[in-house]
């Protein structure tokens, strides 16, 4: 991240100056390119602007004064960011909107900014104040400034990263309790779908049961996935093969995961399980053996483990992982056989559930497709 720099140009009348911190870190020649959009037109007051240019990334807040007591009825100031132009800056739009509304205050109330150009003790007051804003939130992430009776408290708060794209064989799953959220806090569409969010319906499925446009709920999901609210799985059938990772081990040894995964996978209304079937299970996971083939061998129910929450549980705490079925379509040496659509998308890169979903057949009418093609091959992984 580059190191932001705190910049107030402000203009009164015709004159427009400015103080820089470090000083002369923008040049004039870069300024003069530029001022358009640190005070921009008055259609742009109070809005959050952020340019990228001769490299540098500059976020502001221009606010404008209106009062007869300036010259020209009117006062400016921008509080800007300056960033490296590489640099991810939406992190700094809130602290930079709270600090010029902490300026406007400090303006509206003693006229603090218009007096810095003709006061020198004021001008080194706010050059200190932006001096220990930059190296506190360089150093720190946080800065408690202090002005007369006035105090301000900012905090950079890291911008989560865009979440992955939603596919129609995500199954969405709440990895926290529906109860916390209020209706009001969603949209009209996302309260349609949080009724079908179940932890085994697929996104396409969602769709068809909500009455909802598919790429409205990738939409709607992949916003619950930026706030953290919920997390994707594969699609759960009794086919699937899982395998244990290495932090299976930690359900050996943590015992706070133990007594969480105990009260996760246990049958509803019978005694809990105990951590020693549970991890058995888990690590009779592996490549070849289905889960119904486990179910077979263990019966989960008798020893009262849900073996569907079982699987969740293993994939949200990454215990397990999914192995995948990829078909691949291998040139036929009958070239007088033309290549059908479906042979087309076995191109290795579509997963069964992949192609299930774009295709709508069920996992059992594509196995008997693959399995009657001699021209297709299939990779696990």
């Amino acid at each position: 991240m580059g190191s932001p720099t705190g910049c107030v140009e402000r203009e009164s009348g015709l004159s427009m100056t400015g103080l820089q911190v470090p000083e002369d870190y923008v040049s004039k020649e870069v300024f003069d390119a530029v001022n358009v959009y640190i005070i921009p037109k008055p259609q742009l007051q109070r809005s959050i602007l952020t340019i990228n240019t001769f490299g540098y990334k500059i976020t502001g807040f221009p606010v404008r004064i209106d009062d007869a007591k300036y010259a020209r009825n009117a006062y400016y100031f921008n509080l800007c960011f300056v960033c490296d132009a590489w640099a991810r800056t939406v992190q700094y739009e809130p602290v930079v909107k709270k600090l010029s509304e902490y300026l406007l205050t400090m303006e509206e109330e003693g006229c603090f900014l218009s007096q810095v150009s003709s006061e020198t003790t004021k001008h080194h007051q706010l050059f200190s104040i932006l001096k220990q804003i930059l190296n506190n939130l360089n150093a720190t992430g946080m800065s408690t400034v202090r002005e007369g009776e006035m105090t301000m408290f900012l905090k950079v708060v890291r911008a989560a990263t865009d979440p992955p794209p939603v596919m129609d064989h995500h199954v969405p799953i709440f990895t926290t309790e529906k109860g916390v959220f209020q209706e009001e806090q969603w949209d009209l569409t996302t309260q349609q779908l949080l009724p079908h969010v179940d932890g085994f319906k697929h996104i396409a499925q969602i769709a068809v049961d909500a009455d909802v446009e598919n790429s409205l709920v990738k939409a709607c999901i992949q916003n619950l996935l930026y706030y953290k609210a919920v997390s994707l799985l594969p699609i759960f059938l009794y086919s699937n093969v899982y395998t244990p990772t290495p932090k299976v081990r930690l359900l050996a040894t943590d015992a706070a995961l133990q007594e969480e995964c105990i009260k996760y996978v246990s049958v509803s209304g019978q005694q809990l399980p105990s951590v020693q079937e549970i991890f058995v299970m888990y690590c009779s996971m592996t490549h070849g053996t289905t889960l119904q083939d486990l179910c077979s061998r263990y019966n989960p129910q008798e020893h009262n483990i849900d073996e569907r929450k079982l699987v969740q549980f293993g994939l949200l705490h990454k215990l397990i992982r999914r192995i995948c079925k990829y078909p691949v379509y291998i040139k036929s040496t009958n070239h007088c056989q033309p290549v059908t659509s479906l042979q087309h998308s076995f191109t290795g890169l579509l997963s069964y559930d992949e192609v299930c979903c774009t295709r709508g057949y069920s996992p059992k009418t594509l196995e008997e497709k693959v399995e009657s093609d001699p021209s297709v091959v299939v990779i696990w992984k």
